[in-house]
């Protein structure tokens, strides 16, 4: 016996009246017995009203008024239709014949808990004035189908579950009703919620909408669904604009307000988690001034809801519904239906009168009577439209699902036992394991939440040839298959009615390639600017929230979108500057080889003897590799080149200071070898210079031969210079081992300087020391010079400069110490005479 509001057997006692308001019982809306009676609770009304006046004397009356809705009345008798073929089956229940008790519960919870009561306590008054508290009532029912809502379905869940009643619901799609422990014996054969709005939000990120509105019922089924829309979107990268709720029976105030909203947005798309009932109201509202053309997002409750097609502002709606089904023989049980049959049950009374406007034997007041010509073949609304059987084959299979329940507790594999007791709680269990399929081909079973598998079809509202619209499905969803092979697409989609193109909805048109996003200050992260990326940076896909950096040896394009090779920068063969350093090169060695012709055809010349020939061949030699080591510099670095182009001229350069170096000592020994009693040309004869520039030269090999040991020059990309293009050049190694050979270059220069200065004004008609001073003098001017030019100079023009070092400075030994004999040899052959480089010699003291 349940007891409501607290009332023991002993508060009945002694306040039977007030017991009694509480627990007055409602006779069923349709009852049929049997061996055993299911349970069925639908919402064939949508409104309640309360007629109670006082809590102390007249029992508690909830009446439904309101519109019937023909398509609950269309689960009602698929309920009716799959018992009746069940009790006509010999391989299902042989023997037992099922019954139902339907109720109907206006989709409101009072409704929905009173029945629930009723069915848990059974058909019989609870008690009369006379009789005790204690009375038992007749059996509950071990099962019920229902409700189609998801709050009624709650309530009722919840005080089932307290005695183990299983409830099997075939439109409640809360995903809060997946909780086994606030809903222990809930079942339902309509997918969860969860599963739709994860579909729904993959399905708008999968058109590329991320900036949309949400409306959604203001009840346990749209704002449990919207959440989990909600977390879902989230996780696409999709936002929202606004989110707002609505319920029938608020206050038109908060429908216009939503309306507006609606209107003003600058979202182009609108998710909707409305009961079909709410947006019926709010499409109304909308239709009063229609907002632009907007791209509805549907979910299962209202987006197979035939009604609302007439709705020309939904055109192209899209979302997923229950698929759709064929029941073999249903059709023909919806239209077997007379009038005496109607008279039988005030549900079908009321159908029959609503759907011909006449009275069946007077029972309604001012309409005009039934006559028998009524025809319900030819009614065109929801009761006889099967064209759409998607939640009824949910009723079907759930009653089903029961049956097979009832079956697997009292049948063994030949025969059922009618007289066999068992509790709720068994069909409960056998419920868990319950797996078959039913007549018309549909897998039946509950998963360990007691939720079907989730497959749904995706539907769009298409335009028909007539200019009608009407559902059709363009696309599958099945949760079973692996993630990301969940959709599949069968047909096109037209978007807001005829449009063929998906239509955009976004805060912020995506960034380019080669930009990032930026989000603005204050809003969702949907809106944002795009910004260039960086120097150095690139971004190679839209909508990239960062750009990434190119790695070393890559720079970017002009947009910014991919990375391409640093341009290599070195002084190549066929760079201008290096043709005319080439030119220069090539001719200083020319024309010092044509210098060394005109000497050795003129060897015995005096003017070429005078200035020791065996020194002045080998300085010109030298001066034809400085002109020609040049080129070592220009073209590729490598590592063979790298090491020979400094050391070729670190020796030569040696070699060529250390034959001046010579040269001036040998004017100076010469003329102090003029005073008397001087033998000092006998310790710097010829053997000695050889020696001298061996010697000197010598040290310089060793110091190059320490370098290219220790650390030797190499070719390396310099990437630091330049940001966007690469010095390909060469390495010192050891910087020790470059200056050193760079300083005692520079040593030897100093010292020729210095002594070639000391000399200069000694008396001779051809006195080398002067042009000697004069060419170190440059020599030293330009490799001063050079330093400073060198370590500023960016990429090849290092190298530019170091060859411009070594041709100026090649050119000013050159054309100081050879330019002034050639012109004698050549234009001046009279003064190439022994006397007359000795006229000014100064003559001996007497």
């Amino acid at each position: 016996m349940l007891w409501i509001t607290g009332h023991s057997p002993t508060a009945c006692k002694a306040d039977p009246v007030n017991c009694r308001l509480w627990a007055e019982p409602r006779l069923p809306d349709l009852y049929i017995d049997g061996d055993f009676v299911i349970g069925g609770i639908f919402s064939m009304h949508y409104y309640m009203r309360s007629e109670q006046k006082t809590y102390t004397r007249q029992p508690l009356q909830l009446q439904c008024t309101g519109s019937m809705s023909f398509r609950e009345l269309r689960f009602v008798r698929a309920m009716e239709f799959a018992i009746h073929e069940i009790n006509n089956r010999t391989d299902l229940l042989p023997g037992i014949t099922l019954g139902y008790q339907i109720h109907d519960s206006c989709a409101e919870v009072p409704m929905t808990i009173k029945a629930a009561f009723q069915l848990a306590n059974g058909m019989e008054p609870f008690f009369n004035d006379t009789d005790s508290c204690s009375k038992s009532a007749a059996a509950a029912v071990p099962a019920l189908v229902g409700e189609t809502a998801s709050t009624p379905s709650m309530s009722m869940a919840r005080i089932l579950g307290l005695f183990g009643i299983p409830q099997v619901s075939h439109y409640a799609t809360c995903a809060c009703l997946s909780d086994k422990r606030q809903y222990p014996a809930f079942f339902r054969t309509v997918p969860s919620d969860y599963h739709q709005a994860a579909a729904l939000a993959r399905m708008v990120k999968h058109f590329g909408w991320t900036w949309i509105g949400a409306v959604r019922s203001d009840s346990d089924y749209g704002n449990n669904g919207m959440a989990s829309f909600l977390k879902a979107a989230q996780q696409e990268g999709i936002c929202v604009e606004y989110s707002e709720s609505y319920y029938r029976t608020q206050p038109r105030s908060k429908l216009e307000r939503v309306a507006n909203v609606i209107r003003t947005s600058t979202a182009r798309v609108i998710v909707a988690f409305l009961a079909s009932g709410d947006l019926r109201f709010l499409l109304e509202e909308l239709a009063k001034q229609p907002p632009p053309p907007m791209q509805w997002i549907g979910s299962e409750s209202w987006i197979i809801e035939t009604e609302l097609l007439r709705f020309n502002m939904c055109a192209g709606a899209i979302g997923f519904g229950i698929p759709r089904s064929v029941i073999p023989g249903f059709r023909e049980f919806l239209l077997d239906l007379s009038p005496a049959q109607a008279l039988k049950s005030p549900l079908l009374t009321e159908f029959w009168e609503s759907s011909f406007s006449c009275s069946l034997k007077g029972s309604s007041e001012g309409a005009r009577e039934c006559d028998g010509s009524e025809d319900i073949r030819a009614l065109q609304n929801p009761y006889t439209d099967t064209s759409q059987l998607r939640a009824t084959n949910l009723v079907y299979k759930a009653t089903y699902a029961i049956a097979h329940a009832i079956h697997g507790v009292i049948c063994n594999d030949t025969q059922c036992d009618k007289s066999a007791k068992f509790t709720p709680w068994q069909i409960f269990q056998e419920l868990k394991r319950v797996n078959f399929t039913t007549k018309n081909g549909y897998q039946v079973s509950f998963d360990s939440s007691g939720d079907p598998v989730a497959i749904y079809e995706l539907i769009n509202w298409q335009f028909m040839k007539d200019g009608s619209l009407d559902f059709v499905a363009v696309g599958h969803y099945d949760a079973s298959r692996p993630r990301g092979q969940e959709f599949s697409m069968s047909r096109a989609i037209s978007w807001m009615g005829r449009q063929t193109e998906v239509p955009r909805s976004v805060c912020s048109e995506s960034c380019p390639a080669g930009t990032r996003k930026a989000v603005q200050k204050g809003k969702p992260v949907c809106c944002f600017d795009c910004i260039q990326c960086a120097e150095g940076e690139i971004s190679n896909k839209t909508d990239s929230l960062n750009c990434v950096p190119c790695p070393p040896e890559f720079w970017p394009n002009t947009q910014r979108d991919s990375c391409l090779p640093k341009p290599v920068e070195f002084l190549s063969w066929d760079d201008t500057l290096s043709i005319i350093l080439i030119v220069f090169s090539i001719s200083g060695a020319f024309i010092a080889v044509c210098v060394t012709a005109v000497f050795y055809k003129h060897r015995t010349s005096p003017i070429v003897r005078a200035n020791n020939s065996e020194l002045s061949f080998l300085l010109l030699f030298s001066l034809t590799l400085c002109f020609l080591c040049s080129l070592t510099f220009i073209g590729q670095p490598s590592e063979w080149s790298c090491m020979l182009r400094h050391i070729a001229f670190g020796i030569t350069f040696v070699l060529c200071i250390s034959c001046v170096l010579g040269k001036t000592i040998v004017v100076l020994m010469a003329f102090r070898a003029t005073l008397p009693g001087s033998n000092a040309m006998k310790w710097f004869g010829p053997p000695q210079q050889r020696l001298s520039v061996l010697t000197f030269t010598l040290i310089q090999v060793l110091i190059c031969v320490i370098w290219l040991t220790t650390s030797p020059p190499f070719p390396f990309k310099n990437l630091k210079h330049y940001k966007e293009r690469i010095i390909l050049e060469c390495g010192l190694g050891s910087a020790i081992g470059f200056w050193a050979v760079l300083g005692y270059i520079g040593f030897l220069a100093l010292v020729c300087f210095i002594l070639a200065f000391l000399a200069r004004k000694l008396p001779d008609n051809f006195n080398e020391a002067k042009f000697i001073t004069f060419s170190m003098l440059i020599f030293c001017a330009v490799w001063i010079t050079f330093i400073p030019s060198y370590v500023s100079s960016p990429g090849k023009f290092t190298v530019a400069v170091e060859v411009f070092a070594i041709l100026a400075s090649s050119f000013s030994l050159f054309i100081c110490i050879f330019a002034p004999k050639c012109f004698v040899i050549v234009f001046r052959p009279e003064q190439n005479t022994k006397k007359h480089l000795m006229g000014k010699v100064p003559s001996k003291a007497p």
